[in-house]
């Protein structure tokens, strides 16, 4: 359970599955608020700006590496 909010996981190394799990929350925030759910466009539009930034302004290739073969 303490790796549910692991996002420097080799599984979003690839540029791709970081762009569409941060495009997904944050086009879900904009639905959300389009209804007048104001909560939980705030919940997913924070959960999108947080994803942005761990995988696009704080990137570094190494974090993704899988660290369990290296020790081997």
């Amino acid at each position: 359970m303490k790796d549910a909010f692991n996002v420097r996981h080799p599984f979003f190394r690839p540029f791709w599955r970081r762009a569409l799990l941060t495009g997904v929350c944050l086009a879900w925030a904009v639905f959300e608020l389009s209804n007048a759910q104001v909560i939980w466009a705030l919940v997913f539009a924070l959960a999108g700006g947080y994803l942005f930034f761990q995988f696009f302004v704080a990137f570094d290739p190494k974090d993704y590496e899988d660290h369990d073969t290296e020790s081997r």
